[in-house]
């Protein structure tokens, strides 16, 4: 079995939880209504926006013996100098067995993913998770920007600033 298809079981809940980069094993209805009814940032977020992000990253689902998809994660890069890992989680029923640290291994590990030289993520609240991994804080914030079309308190184009 290539890498590719299948990155490594792990135990949880006594069953064998495999890692996969099959982007057809993902469930696309059930990553869509986590991150847009449970998570943060991606609140709302239209069916066909996440299913264009999926296409367009290296993603990683969470799969317990029978097939369900119990956890997700992506990676946004470029496959030669960056990587951004994005939309992690675990469903509740999963959390605190170690899911959510094997999708960042898996995905820090990939052998299209070595050799980076940069990574980055946002997190409100993982950052030990984070941290264990190498992690800091940026070294250079002011180096950093970003524009965020839509939101209200700025970062979109023909606001006045």
């Amino acid at each position: 079995m290539r890498f590719e298809d299948s990155v490594s079981p792990a135990a949880a809940e006594g069953q064998a939880i495999e890692i996969s980069t099959d982007r057809d094993r993902i469930d696309t209805d059930l990553v869509h209504d986590y991150l847009s009814r449970e998570s943060d940032w991606p609140a709302g977020i239209p069916r066909g926006i996440l299913e264009r992000s999926i296409h367009n990253s290296l993603v990683f689902g969470a799969y317990t013996s029978d097939g369900r998809q119990v956890g997700f994660a992506r990676a946004i890069t470029d496959y030669a100098t960056f990587a951004h890992i994005a939309d992690v989680f675990v469903l509740p029923g999963w959390r605190r067995q170690g899911l959510g640290k094997r999708l960042v291994e898996a995905i820090l590990t990939h052998p299209k993913l070595q050799g980076l030289r940069r990574w980055s993520l946002a997190t409100r609240d993982r950052h030990g998770l984070y941290a264990r991994y190498g992690f800091t804080a940026l070294a250079e914030p002011e180096i950093f920007m970003e524009l965020c079309p839509g939101r209200p308190e700025g970062g979109a184009l023909g606001n006045g600033r």
